[in-house]
């Protein structure tokens, strides 16, 4: 049998991969525009493909206690041993082992996977330190393969040039990229800072093109703010690094008796160990999700010494996935917080990044995870406890007055 390395849990970046292996899991979806989050491939409420996903793995957990839970659909693999085969032979005949893991990987109906070179991998990782250098501007990938843009960071260069949402993707430096993958976007929009990109776009039916300069930009991934009543909005945009931590504090700064309103709307994940760090917010120890990779089931724990008491509720919507679907998971199951908004996206699976002999390095996925009451999301996602297209926080607040939170 053939087998080759993974890369550890505790960095991503490339010349770290050789100290030692661990299971990673669910993800940041890494943008095509060169932010760190907000970028899939989607067909509407049931994704078609997974996000070129940044995957970081946990420390190694006890296995789950007491009866086995029944097994979990099995999600569509590339098979690990015929990767790494593939990718050794195809070094052995001097020829490129990330198209070979490449062309494995297309074929095996994996949604998630991913194959990165070096280059791609190392940025990728930035993206989890909350920085990275690109244009601003989140994009996803239609049904019928057209790149659209989502969403665009204010103060960006995309937004000096007049980007917004809903601007159609045609072209990045000429090369077409409607029927891409969002990782071959990616790919394509890195740069080094201060490097021209031309970008052909479409709007109402007419071409533009702009060219930018790519810049390094930053993120705040956790926002804080206050509503009337001592309402605590905690705004998560994604688990970057050190997000876990600002949630707490900034539970620990909430007034005295207020509530809180935990914003997860349009995070696409990040680490887990910040996902886990973040219910642990609102928890006093527990579980907060088992997962199962290869048949062997394992189990994420909360942190003792949680505020259990105070109101919460968190905001989610079809953008709400992968880590802070994991989240919500947690403190719904554990009757900690109700869930408002629309339905979240639904992935729920793990993935295992894997070095390859030139390097490069492929994610494939492994299993899937559970919430503490034994449901899978993925595919399916989380149903909210109070369905809310539109007026949310409204919605939200009056939950948290049924409570004796609010004015």
């Amino acid at each position: 049998m053939l087998g080759l390395p993974s890369i550890p849990a505790s960095c991503l970046r490339p010349r770290d991969v050789r100290r030692g292996a661990v299971l990673t899991l669910v993800f940041l979806a890494a943008v095509g525009a060169g932010a760190c989050t907000g970028s899939w491939d989607r067909s509407g409420p049931e994704p078609f493909a997974g996000p070129a996903a940044l995957l970081v793995g946990t420390e190694p957990s006890a296995a789950v206690p007491g009866p086995r839970a029944p097994a979990l659909r099995r999600a569509a693999t590339a098979d690990r041993d015929e990767v790494a085969r593939a990718a050794a032979e195809a070094v052995a005949e001097g020829k490129s082992a990330k198209s070979a893991a490449q062309d494995v990987v297309s074929r095996s109906g994996d949604r998630w996977a991913a194959v990165y070179d070096q280059g791609e991998y190392e940025a990728f990782a930035d993206d989890l330190d909350g920085h990275w250098t690109g244009v601003g501007l989140w994009a996803g990938r239609q049904r019928d393969g057209r790149i659209e843009i989502d969403r665009v960071q204010p103060d960006s260069p995309a937004a000096r040039a007049g980007m917004r949402a809903g601007d159609r993707l045609l072209s990045i430096d000429g090369q077409g990229v409607t029927g891409l993958k969002v990782a071959e976007v990616v790919a394509l929009l890195r740069g080094e800072a201060g490097t021209p990109v031309e970008l052909k776009l479409t709007r109402g039916g007419a071409d533009v093109t702009q060219t930018v300069r790519r810049e390094k930009l930053r993120s705040e991934p956790v926002t804080v703010r206050e509503l009337p009543g001592g309402i605590t909005v905690i705004k998560v945009a994604s688990f970057t690094r050190g997000s876990g931590d600002r949630v707490r504090s900034a539970v620990r700064a909430a007034p005295a008796g207020g509530g809180v309103m935990l914003d997860l709307r349009g995070n696409t994940g990040g680490l887990v160990t910040e996902a886990v760090t973040a219910a642990s917010a609102f928890l006093d120890g527990g579980l907060v999700a088992t997962y199962d990779v290869r048949g062997a089931q394992r189990a994420l724990y909360a942190a003792p010494g949680g505020d259990t008491a105070r109101p919460l509720v968190a905001l989610i919507d079809g953008g709400t996935m992968s880590a802070a679907e994991l989240v919500t998971g947690a403190l719904q199951d554990r009757g900690r917080a109700v869930a408002v908004g629309t339905r979240t996206f639904g992935k729920g699976s793990v993935q295992m990044p894997t070095e390859l002999p030139d390097g490069s390095v492929a994610e494939l996925t492994v299993g899937t995870y559970r919430t503490p009451a034994g449901r899978s999301l993925d595919g399916t996602g989380i149903t909210p406890d109070l369905a809310a297209a539109d007026r949310v926080e409204e919605r939200a607040r009056t939950v948290l007055s049924g409570i004796g939170v609010g004015p």
